[in-house]
């Protein structure tokens, strides 16, 4: 008997390496026990290469928009999913069109952290759920389990392309504003904005507590990031960061801007946080993690609290039950014409 076929369209592909990737490649292996799974750039009803979607996941309701509206014009009554990133929830579903259409347009939608439901629209709220993403865990490095006192260098981690959202620019403040001799600011990520580029290269000349390691394979990454004292995300949009559960699951504390995107992630009572663009409180936020032994340590417990939340298991169930129950109550695809009309 025929698998299923299943199309995920993500806007970014495995050379981006970015949240989006992550996703689309992590959802394509748990769905690949069941289906026959693609991951696209784009869908339209022209995609020789491709059979008839059985059911269609777009990652990002603008930028996958025409590719769930191109499926749903082509296979009425096919069932899709639309998954919201941060920038679908926290900008582009109020302003754009498309990203608009793209929430009613799908059958389905998910979210990737409990704060994002209230940002919906409440006519689409009752199709939509939450689906945490997940990572492996990691056994913390010995290091992290000595106090900081001990240790002679303590890389403070930031992962995350250089673009707007992310704000690279106060983790690059920040690192002028830390005063301890241990810190090592280290940021990972691509130039996306070439401004904030030539920002994180003139702060790497100038500044020797601060590092740009640029774009790293994810592994790569992964066992950077392990090795870390925190990891600091300063983003101003999030829809459910990776690097958080990645951080989260490897025992290493987070150093948080106050975002919604974020405290769906770490929760309210979470002690991490610093306000958006604050360059002054997150060098504080630096220091205490390095000087207060105690606040280090809750912050750990506070982060093991939710790991459990990122679990894959977790996520692939969850995964696997919302496309079985979409598939189970639809008839298979009809085949489509290849030729134009």
């Amino acid at each position: 008997m025929a698998l299923k076929n299943v199309v995920i369209v993500s806007p970014a592909l495995a050379l981006e390496n970015n949240g989006n990737w992550q996703t689309a490649s992590r959802w394509a292996h748990f769905l690949g026990e069941r289906y026959d799974v693609s991951i696209v750039r784009e869908w339209t009803r022209y995609c020789p290469s491709l059979p008839a979607p059985d059911l269609l996941i777009a990652l990002h309701a603008r930028r996958a928009g025409a590719s769930l509206a191109a499926y749903t014009e082509a296979l009425p009554g096919r069932p899709s999913v639309l998954v919201l990133t941060g920038t679908d929830l926290y900008r582009d579903i109020a302003i754009d069109a498309e990203a608009q259409a793209s929430l009613r347009c799908a059958n389905a939608l998910v979210v990737l952290q409990d704060a994002g439901l209230a940002l919906l629209p409440a006519d689409v709220r009752a199709k939509a759920r939450v689906i945490y993403q997940s990572a492996e865990a990691l056994p913390p490095r010995a290091h992290l389990q000595r106090h900081a006192a001990h240790r002679r260098v303590l890389p403070i981690t930031m992962v995350g392309h250089l673009r707007a959202e992310k704000d690279p620019l106060t983790f690059i403040a920040a690192a002028a504003l830390v005063t301890s001799p241990k810190a090592r600011m280290v940021h990972i990520g691509g130039a996306l904005d070439p401004k904030l580029g030539a920002a994180a290269a003139q702060a790497q000349a100038t500044n020797p507590r601060y590092r740009w390691l640029g774009n790293l394979a994810h592994a790569i990454t992964r066992l950077r990031l392990r090795r870390s004292h925190a990891m600091v995300i300063a983003s101003r949009m999030e829809g459910g960061a990776n690097v958080i559960i990645e951080a989260v699951t490897s025992g290493v504390p987070v150093l948080a801007s106050d975002i919604s995107g974020n405290r769906g992630m770490l929760g309210d009572d979470y002690c991490g946080y610093f306000a958006p663009g604050d360059s002054d409180a997150l060098a504080r936020l630096v220091e205490r993690s390095i000087d207060d032994v105690a606040f280090y340590r809750h912050l750990g417990v506070q982060c093991a609290a939710r790991a459990a939340l990122f679990a894959p298991d977790a996520e692939q169930a969850a995964v696997l039950r919302l496309v079985d129950n979409l598939l189970v109550s639809y008839p298979p695809a009809p085949i489509l014409r290849q030729e134009k009309s």
